[in-house]
């Protein structure tokens, strides 16, 4: 169900040197970037350290214009480094430049399995022999909890020893080393594999890759995609969902995250009935409910959260309020952050609530996120984000009774960036916007002039600066906008969100859209 929990909302991530190391597809690099500037601008570095982060910054932003993602994410790592007060070394860089890939992170251990060592960049260091390396399986720790590059790996406890790599080359972009891995003799459920390489007995650093084991994974897969093939279209995708989720975590377009593949495949198995025969395996239901369907255009199955009070019956239209994660988040950020306290107050007012994943982690529900790379990829996945918010709403309108009055959009961080690029695109939907630490483009004000807008930023934010926030609430202003501005003094990135959103149902309650 959940792609990634990393989330930029999370204060703590800012004191990490680096970043997880521990999935297939390597932390999102646009989450990276505004992990570093939030950092910058929280340390807010003088003298030396202010001239080395200069210095590092153009090579960053000339790497970042030229696409070398690999030498960006070198810098990131050295300048997170450097801020949190320690020396970039030769190590650092070599434990920094170190991947391991393979073609399954959800992995049918009745075939054979290998994974590949490799790196993403040459590093500096001067090595004058060949390598090893020490292959283990060990038990994970907490999913999203990431170390350093090059820190040492945290005591675990080794399911299977599997020896040591003689003649690991000194340049892996060239030769990477692959590593057979018998899988033979595991129980089903999350394992961590773990791999360091060797210098004689100095360690240059380690690299993880959570994988997850499953006897009969594939024929299993196969089974459930025959049975849904033979269902309507329009209904398969809650039965598809664990196949085609396993297939892009494979490939390594989105990240393992903490996707309970048991739990999703029974979930789809128990929808299964339904699903052939064209019904809502939903239907009737309320409280929590993750759901699933088919965006056309990237060809892929997206989920989304959605909430659903107990007094719905299907004979009244509820309002719907659209939730829109920060950067780094997914579908569940406004379920299970934030105190939880969204379901809490939908349930109470009585409040439909749909939270769309947009895509992917960093999509920006249309909107090029500040300093992200313009190639043909990003803008794609731009636009697929603001598809997939606005396919949830059709998703919603279809499968309940909405008000069409009293549909609201809000969002945090990135979600706040949406909420201002998605109520000017389509201003005749929304009765409501609640943009929450983000920014928008006051020259868009004009577009959504009739839309009530309740705006939360807090004056010490490092991530976004509340100028932005300050811009677009005077364009309001200037046009006549009614807007209740809620600025937090010394309220930082996240810690407005919770205590303001007793305010924002407030101020949803009291408006309908006008006509």
């Amino acid at each position: 169900m959940k792609r990634i929990l990393l989330s930029i909302l999370c204060a703590v991530a800012f004191v990490l040197p680096a970043w997880p190391v521990s999935a297939q597809a390597p932390i999102n690099l646009s989450l990276a970037r505004v992990m570093y500037n939030s950092r910058k601008a929280t340390v807010k570095p003088q003298g030396a350290l202010k001239d080395a982060i200069d210095a590092l910054d153009r090579e960053l932003n000339e790497a970042w214009r030229l696409g070398r993602t690999g030498e960006a994410r070198r810098l990131i790592a050295k300048g997170l480094v450097l801020l949190s007060g320690g020396a970039w070394t030769d190590a650092l860089d070599y434990a920094s430049s170190l991947v391991l890939r393979t073609d399954r992170v959800f992995v049918d251990t009745t075939r054979p399995y290998a994974v590949r060592l490799e790196q993403t960049y040459l590093p500096s260091i001067a090595l004058t022999r060949s390598l090893v390396a020490r292959v283990a399986i060990t038990r994970p720790g907490p999913r999203g909890a990431g170390r350093g590059a090059g820190a040492a790996a945290p005591p675990a406890e080794v399911v299977k020893d599997l020896g040591t790599l003689d003649g690991v080359s000194r340049d892996l972009r060239d030769t990477p080393v692959v590593i057979d891995v018998d899988l033979a003799g595991l129980a089903d459920g999350p394992y961590r594999l773990r791999v360091q390489v060797l210098d004689g007995e100095t360690s240059l650093g380690t690299r993880t890759l959570d994988v997850v084991a499953n006897r009969g994974l594939d024929e299993r897969l196969r089974r459930l995609e025959a049975e849904a093939s033979q269902a309507p279209e329009a209904s398969r995708a809650e039965a598809l969902y664990p196949a085609d989720h396993v297939r892009l975590a494979n490939l390594g377009r989105i990240p393992m995250g903490t996707f309970d593949l048991a739990r999703e495949l029974a979930r789809a198995e128990q929808a299964l009935p339904a699903v052939k025969a064209g019904e809502d395996p939903y239907d009737g239901r309320t409280g929590d409910l993750t759901r699933h369907y088919l965006l056309r255009p990237a060809g892929e199955i997206m989920p989304y959260r959605v909430w659903v009070p107990t007094r719905y019956d299907g004979k009244q239209p509820m309002p719907l309020v659209v939730a829109l994660h920060g950067l780094g988040g997914t579908e569940d950020a406004f379920f299970d952050s934030y105190a939880r306290l969204v379901p809490q107050l939908a349930e109470q007012r009585g409040y439909l609530v749909a939270a769309p994943l947009g895509y992917r982690v960093d999509g920006g529900y249309g909107s090029a996120l500040s300093g992200a790379p313009g190639d043909a990829q990003a803008r794609r996945a731009q636009e697929y984000s603001e598809q997939d918010v606005m396919a949830v709403l059709q998703e919603m309108r279809q499968r309940y009774r909405v008000d069409e009055s009293r549909i609201y959009l809000m969002g945090h961080s990135m979600g706040g960036i949406g909420t201002w690029r998605l109520g000017a695109t389509y201003p005749d939907i929304w009765a409501a916007l609640a943009p929450i630490s983000g920014f928008g483009a006051p020259a868009t004000v004009e577009k959504m002039r009739h839309i009530p807008q309740i705006v939360v930023h807090g004056d010490a934010d490092p991530t976004v600066s509340v100028a932005a926030s300050r811009a677009m609430v005077a364009e309001m202003k200037r046009l006549g906008v009614e807007v209740r501005y809620i600025e937090v003094p010394g309220g930082n990135h996240a810690d407005v969100v919770v205590p303001n959103l007793p305010a924002i149902f407030d101020f949803f309650d009291a408006h309908r859209r006008r006509k």
